[in-house]
């Protein structure tokens, strides 16, 4: 019973060593998606401003 407890622990810390090795690129992903949704939204407010301002 504690082989398998052991084994449990050894699995847990692998996937936390996992995900804490990706941790750095997952955020710099996000933060690159942040940013192309800040310009997307600022292309179309300046779009509705040019848009609305032209009637």
């Amino acid at each position: 019973m504690s082989f398998f407890i052991f084994l449990l622990v050894a699995g847990i810390a692998y996937l936390v060593w996992r995900i804490a090795d990706q941790l750095p690129d997952l955020i710099f992903r996000v933060s690159e998606m942040q940013r192309d949704v800040a310009e997307l939204r600022r292309a179309m407010a300046e779009r509705e401003s040019s848009g609305s301002s032209g009637d």
